[in-house]
């Protein structure tokens, strides 16, 4: 087995070269490991290698995130990432491919399954489907005309902010882990080193495009959503923390949607990250499901 990764490659979708990392075994059966928002692959570096004797593990760098190039005019549709992981897969020849995905990129795969339900084995996705129906019940008070004001004034603001810089790599990973209390020193060190770029200047910043903030609102229906949850037919497995912000479809009713191949598995003392903060169990429920 060429157990030598990660090696760094790349592929073409929509005119941009976006990054993965490969890390070898390519006779095993292909495991795409899709990262969330302003995350990057190399948070699934613990995973993967967990994983790699067993499979060909592949983890993208969704566009604007991490190694992948940045849309110049700053717009990032949801169903553009479904695009680029639709053309990742076709180019490699993957399917039928098992995807474990995490936050948008367990939007993303949920929606590429629903809309190629052959070509996916098992899908797992860690907080993946969005806001729950309360939050959107909530924004749907608000003037539709006033959610496009928002966006304007968000990306006005992107547009003039320089990306956040710090000084040294130790105060980036303080902001790490203020975001997520439960990692470890070595997890928080680690995933901030493949976060941050070096400027100019010696400054470190995110790698992530500050246009990420001003999420798009040309999205698919409610309708739209339902009826591609509806076509999924591999076993699918949906992981959530109790601490986390994240609503449980299991409790808000969207399981609903999904047919009998859907199951769900909640975690204690976990949040948003339930594959960092409950790294040993997370992985034997992967090896127990996949």
């Amino acid at each position: 087995m060429d157990l030598i990764g990660p090696t760094s490659q790349s592929y073409i979708s929509q005119r941009t070269r976006l990054h993965y990392v490969d890390w070898g075994n390519a006779g095993a059966p292909p495991l795409i490991l899709l990262h969330g928002g302003r995350d990057h692959c190399r948070n699934w570096d613990w995973t993967a290698e967990a994983l790699r004797e067993d499979w060909h593990v592949i983890c993208p760098d969704l566009r604007g995130h991490g190694d992948s190039e940045w849309n110049n005019n700053g717009h990032y549709p949801v169903m553009g990432y479904v695009y680029d992981l639709a053309q990742l897969i076709h180019q490699l020849q993957l399917a039928p491919v098992t995807i474990v995905a995490h936050s948008l990129g367990g939007n993303i795969a949920i929606r590429y399954t629903g809309l190629y339900p052959e070509n996916v084995r098992k899908l797992v996705a860690i907080e993946g489907l969005g806001p729950s129906p309360k939050v959107q019940a909530e924004r749907r008070e608000k003037p539709y005309h006033q959610h496009w004001i928002e966006w304007i004034d968000k990306k006005r603001e992107a547009s003039s902010r320089q990306p956040k810089r710090y000084a040294t790599v130790e105060d980036a990973l303080s902001r790490m882990h203020e975001a997520n209390s439960y990692l470890t020193a070595e997890q928080a060190r680690h995933l901030t080193l493949h976060a941050v770029m070096r400027n100019e200047d010696g400054t470190f910043s995110w790698k992530f495009d500050p246009h990420l903030h001003a999420w798009p609102l040309d999205d698919v229906s409610p309708r739209g959503l339902q009826e591609m949850w509806g076509r999924i037919t591999c076993p699918t497995r949906f992981i959530y923390g109790t601490d986390s912000w994240a609503s449980n479809p299991e409790q808000d009713g969207r399981l609903a949607y999904f047919g009998d191949n859907v199951s769900v598995t909640e975690y204690e003392r976990a949040g948003h990250w339930v594959h960092h903060d409950r790294f040993t169990d997370f992985v034997k429920e992967l090896r127990d499901f996949l």
